[in-house]
């Protein structure tokens, strides 16, 4: 199967997305076609290292690159400043500087991690993102967004910072839990509802090979997702616009995951935050009853869940929403679908549809 490749156009920053099967194995023939880097700190987690941290450094020392594995534990619990400090720490003792390089190989984890280190680190290194999860692969590695966690809610310290390459090997998903990769297709399905009906209805005709994973789908889905951000991100790189129409389902997904602890990953929780807003649409007059029907029956079909768990704090939701980063002076904006394939970003959201709609448990 032939290599799929797309350009993130941003002028002097542009960036090739390459997709397809068996490219971890091409990461270290092409950066040393292009390098990026004298030298690559290959960032990741410990359950990711074992998988792949052997291959990607066989790859890029078999072609003549120096490069070295730093890992760090894995989980949601360990994006804090406090990892990016230990792995500032642990660079800058194995004397890595400004002509170096970053390879962040694994999850959103890894790659908001790794993103935010290379953008402070000596102000600044190169970095090549190489996503392991489906999630990873179709939104966090492409656009540039870093950042981590603080107690008052998700990414609320970050930067922009685009790398110099995204590698996405479709054969990593092999060895996803199930649960990742269900979430990761509520990324997946973001797409086609906030932008393109036509992608939607691909989702709902190819239900049996996306779920087999069958090798010439995957591509296609994955390489649709991430043209669709690229052509997002190109027209409005810092989310001033165009690019809030990507936190559709996230405002009350990111509410959710927080107020659970992250014992809900984020892609079942942005399934959870595509219903509310759309039930939100409803209530808000912008939408119509079928449209839910119509996200509902999609995300039953990949076995996707809808509903708030009923024992999750609507306190702690409540509170997290008022903190997300898409709240701006005290308004929180919401992305609410129109119908498939088209949405609306607004402020004008009644507080007493959000009680309705996120309960009173």
């Amino acid at each position: 199967m032939k290599e799929q490749t797309l350009i993130v156009g941003l002028d002097e920053r542009s960036y090739p997305i390459h997709i397809g099967s068996g490219v971890l194995n091409q990461i270290g023939p092409t950066l040393a076609a292009d390098p990026v880097g004298k030298r690559y700190g290959i960032i990741s987690d410990d359950n990711v290292a074992e998988l792949y941290g052997q291959q990607i450094i066989a790859s890029l020392t078999d072609a003549g690159l120096a490069c070295e594995l730093i890992v760090f534990p894995a989980g949601e619990e360990q994006k804090h400043t406090l990892t990016v400090t230990d792995l500032a720490s642990e660079l800058a003792g194995r004397g890595f500087d400004r002509g170096d390089a970053l390879v962040a190989l694994g999850g959103g984890v890894v790659g908001d991690i790794t993103g935010f280190l290379a953008s402070i680190y000596m102000r600044g290194i190169p970095f090549v993102q190489v996503p392991t999860s489906l999630l990873a692969q179709v939104d966090s590695s492409v656009g540039g967004k870093t950042g981590v966690d603080i107690p008052e809610g998700k990414n609320l310290i970050g930067t922009f910072y685009q790398p110099k390459a995204v590698y996405i090997d479709i054969d990593v998903l092999k060895t996803l839990p199930p649960e990742e990769f269900r979430g990761g297709l509520a990324e997946v399905i973001k797409y086609g509802v906030i932008i393109d009906k036509d992608f939607f209805a691909f989702l709902e005709e190819n239900q049996k090979a996306i779920r087999a994973m069958e090798p010439e789908t995957l591509v296609s889905m994955i390489y649709t997702c991430c043209q669709i951000k690229a052509n997002v991100v190109e027209q409005d790189e810092r989310e001033g616009g165009l690019r809030r129409i990507l936190n559709f389902g996230h405002t009350i997904g990111h509410a959710v995951e927080a107020a659970s602890g992250f014992k809900i990953i984020h892609g079942l929780a942005v399934s959870i935050g595509m219903h509310a807003v759309t039930q939100l649409a409803i209530q808000g007059g912008y939408t119509t009853d079928p449209v839910l029907q119509t996200l509902d029956n999609l995300l039953g079909a990949y076995n996707l869940p809808l509903e708030i768990p009923a024992e999750l704090d609507r306190k702690k939701i409540r509170a997290y929403l008022q903190t997300d980063k898409k709240t701006v002076g005290g308004h929180i904006f919401f992305v609410l679908p129109e119908e498939i394939g088209k949405v609306i970003i607004t402020d004008q959201v009644r507080p007493e549809d959000i009680d309705l709609v996120l309960g009173n448990s």
